[in-house]
């Protein structure tokens, strides 16, 4: 089983958000994944996606979106992204698609390694942290906290964690999400949410503390699913 991640993959069947607004390189961006991923991705495997899937702003438009998503190869684990408003309870939606995991306070298990995760929040540097911004961290550690646990309760050897926002407000910081990680056995850290190379440049990049970070944008990406591992 290979498991493959690509993030912010924006779809917009319904929404009529055409992502070329944002350069070039974003024409035409949903049959460029499609065919990387069809050239790539078995049904045998799994994709991580860490969020910003689709651009609608409900459930019921976002059902063609997912319906694309469903159709591709492999199975997709999914976390809510920034713009993912069409986000509904989980369990609801876990029903709605075969292969399709929607993962919110809970583990997912590859064989032992169990993928947790949550959005996390864009975390400033500590002058400009207010008081909303601290709530938003306190929730979504919470979230990220409840996966973990769960996938210690059930016997993992390996723990991969999905975030939309970047682990740490700067390169090779730290942060609550960061400080919480080390307690677990994390190994590796996936995300995406960063769009071009000024952005992609602000991003944790490589090993650090045991742990190794790992951007998937899909621009970042140039729209083709990474191969992080076999197991």
């Amino acid at each position: 089983m290979n498991l493959f991640a690509i993030g912010d993959l924006h779809l917009s069947h319904e929404a009529n958000k055409p992502m070329d607004v944002f350069g070039a390189k974003w024409r035409m961006h949903e049959e460029k994944i499609k065919k990387n991923w069809e050239t790539l991705v078995t049904d045998e495997d799994i994709v991580l996606i860490p969020g910003d899937i689709s651009w609608a702003m409900r459930l019921n438009k976002a059902t063609k979106d997912l319906a694309w998503l469903e159709e591709l190869p492999g199975k997709k684990v999914c976390i809510k992204g920034n713009h993912d408003y069409w986000w509904d309870r989980t369990g609801p939606l876990n029903k709605l698609y075969e292969t399709i995991y929607f993962l919110q306070n809970t583990a997912y298990f590859a064989k032992d390694v169990a993928l947790c995760g949550t959005r996390g929040w864009a975390i400033p540097n500590s002058e400009l942290l207010t008081e909303d911004d601290e709530k938003m961290i306190n929730r979504e550690c919470m979230r990220l906290k409840l996966s973990l646990d769960e996938a210690l309760q059930k016997g993992c050897k390996e723990i991969w964690v999905l975030l939309h926002y970047p682990p740490c407000g700067e390169k090779q910081g730290q942060s609550p999400f960061i400080e919480l990680m080390k307690a677990y056995p994390v190994t590796r850290v996936i995300y995406g949410h960063l769009h071009g190379e000024e952005n992609w440049s602000q991003g944790v990049i490589g090993s650090y503390g045991g742990i190794n970070y790992q951007l998937v944008s899909a621009d970042y990406l140039d729209f083709k699913p990474l191969w992080i591992d076999k197991v």
